[in-house]
């Protein structure tokens, strides 16, 4: 009876070295619109992706809290590297990732972004790491996600909304989204309605790349999909999806 039992923790070994354990699990959206369109029902755990703004401050600022939301889900510390400390904290607890979850590392350069983010994926147990870079080679890219694979812990290439033009290498990203603000719902009285934005999955492997006008994040990290807001494909050549 105990040869099975070896052999059972050996396979379980090897699986973990692989990354293939790693890949099993599954971070949803809670929305089945977007979750079934992911293989897996979610964004793969302990995997690297990608999420870049669109146009102007407004769209970066909507694709920071976008992933905000994701991390707000996943139990855990985050590491969060950038160039130099301009994340505005209080908007990340809107979204329900408290700010004493959240570790700053102020690495300088996109170089000490991709070496910082490296380090901290060795470190099992955390909620998720994220890079905010210009660009990055196709190299470095693998580099991430192998070591996103061997932790467990799930990786975000984060390219701002300035930076979302420049010429993108290929990537070992399993994921690429780009974030725009929409208009919010026309309320019957003088008030804001909840933020919406526009989520297009540019490309994902193993699926058909898709777009949504999806409601912002709520307290607990969640987006909302309303019954009037329909999902198309981003290939087709009306583009806009309507109320």
């Amino acid at each position: 009876m105990r040869e099975p039992s070896a052999l059972a923790e050996l396979r379980a070994r090897i699986a973990e070295l692989e990354g293939s354990a790693a890949r099993q699990a599954a971070i949803p959206f809670g929305v089945d619109a977007l979750d079934r369109y992911l293989p897996g029902g979610g964004l793969a755990a302990g995997a690297l992706h990608e999420v870049a703004g669109s146009v102007d401050l407004a769209d970066d600022a909507s694709a920071t809290i976008f992933l905000a939301g994701i991390l707000a889900r996943v139990d855990g510390p985050v590491f969060w590297c950038l160039r130099w400390r301009d994340l505005f904290a209080p908007a990340l607890h809107l979204a329900g990732l408290h700010p004493d979850r959240v570790i700053h590392v102020e690495a300088g350069s996109d170089t000490n972004v991709l070496l910082a983010m490296e380090e901290c994926l060795r470190h099992r147990g955390l909620a998720g790491v994220v890079g905010e870079i210009t660009k990055y080679s196709t190299t470095a890219s693998k580099r991430l996600q192998l070591a996103a694979e061997a932790s467990g812990v799930t990786a975000f290439v984060f390219r701002r909304a300035s930076r979302a033009e420049a010429t993108v290498e290929g990537t070992a990203a399993l994921t690429r989204w780009r974030i725009s603000a929409a208009p919010s719902e026309a309320l019957s009285i003088p008030s804001l309605g909840r933020p919406r934005w526009q989520v297009a999955l540019e490309r994902v492997r193993g699926g058909e790349p898709r777009q949504w006008i999806v409601e912002g994040c709520d307290a607990q990290g969640r987006i909302g999909l309303s019954a009037a807001l329909v999902d198309r494909p981003v290939a087709t050549e009306d583009r806009q999806a309507a109320a």
